[in-house]
């Protein structure tokens, strides 16, 4: 065990330092939920959305499950960048924990992910957004759950593939649906009867649920019972799967 988290440790500080050295893309890495926020969030603020809480409430927490969505689904282009360079063939050789090469590389995404979280929630609060501290803080910790993850399947699938070519239409054919289907912009609560039972397979919808209860002080409702569960659930799955999957693929 310790070997795992010094060898998880050692990839994390690495993939940190890289993520660091590119201000760029943690620049734009945000910037599709902040145009939502900015330009569809004032929209919806004479809108009866039909539950508790203000149009920020509702909005903000779907828009931080989208910005893990987006972000950790497509985490899996760096290994693809890596192949090309030859670095996972040095990995490769390594006496490095092939686990702690997924683990050290899915705890930056989250920590990446907590950091662009905390500033469009910011930039909430600066729109009108008033929520518990405490309620936000449970929305981070879903956010990093829903980013562990998807990361890890990403990162899974990263290693079956050659090309972004046969990537990025796996990711987009999943996201499209996921994202309509969650209401991670408005409650499925508005959408047609068949719409919103379809969108009852969907996780993801509950883990919305359940952070917008948060954002408006409801911490132990079925509500966010239920989406804890269903997020503890994915990550089971997802980790264990995403594992399996990377291991297989010799990383």
């Amino acid at each position: 065990m310790s070997h795992l988290l010094t060898d998880t440790g050692i990839i994390f500080g690495r993939y940190l330092r890289q993520t660091l050295r590119s201000r760029l893309a943690l620049t734009f890495g945000i910037i599709q939920p902040m145009l939502f926020l900015i330009f569809f969030g004032p929209l919806l603020e004479r809108v009866d959305l039909g539950g508790d809480g203000s149009a920020w409430q509702v909005l903000i927490p779907g828009l931080l499950i989208q910005l893990g969505l987006f972000s950790s689904a497509f985490a899996g282009i760096s290994i693809l960048v890596e192949k090309q360079y030859g670095v996972i063939e040095r990995m490769r050789v390594t006496p490095v924990s092939r686990l702690a090469l997924l683990l050290g590389r899915v705890l930056r995404d989250v920590v990446q992910l907590l950091v662009q979280s905390l500033i469009l929630v910011l930039t909430g609060v600066a729109f009108g957004l008033r929520a518990p501290v405490l309620g936000i803080v449970m929305g981070f910790a879903f956010v990093a759950v829903v980013a562990m993850s998807l990361a890890s399947l990403s990162y899974a699938l990263a290693m079956r593939v050659d090309s972004p070519q046969a990537f990025s239409p796996v990711v987009n054919a999943v996201n499209l649906p996921v994202m309509l289907l969650s209401g991670l912009l408005l409650p499925m609560a508005l959408a047609p009867g068949w719409l919103d039972a379809l969108s009852h397979f969907i996780p993801l919808r509950y883990i919305v649920e359940a952070v917008r209860a948060g954002f408006v002080g409801d911490y132990t409702g079925g509500t966010v019972i239920l989406g804890a569960g269903m997020a503890a659930a994915l990550a089971v799955v997802s980790m264990t799967l995403g594992a399996r999957l990377f291991r297989r693929a010799g990383a």
